[in-house]
């Protein structure tokens, strides 16, 4: 397993634990977690695992402005990959 691979697996891990933990917080009406810090999971790799898990447990489904974010995001992943000819496997 390439060290890039590891990588994004746990910052994916982390943004799905991250993220499921706000939609609880949601619930519940405590305090949640800044989107800042959401989006910038994202960008440091962990959009896979936040786009999966929007659609799983349903959180942010409403907010189009969150999408967008997180779309551009993964265009520019997507862009990373294909520009560094990365292969993640």
């Amino acid at each position: 397993m390439s060290p890039f691979f590891l990588y994004l697996l746990i910052i994916n891990i982390v943004s799905i634990l991250v993220f499921a933990i706000d939609k609880v917080q949601a619930k519940n009406q405590k305090q949640r977690i800044p989107e800042k810090i959401l989006h910038l999971l994202e960008a440091l790799g962990g959009v896979f695992g936040t786009i999966l898990t929007m659609y799983v447990i349903h959180h942010k489904s409403s907010k189009w402005q969150y999408y967008i974010i997180t779309f551009i995001i993964l265009i520019a992943w997507i862009l990373g990959f294909q520009y560094f000819n990365i292969s993640i496997f």
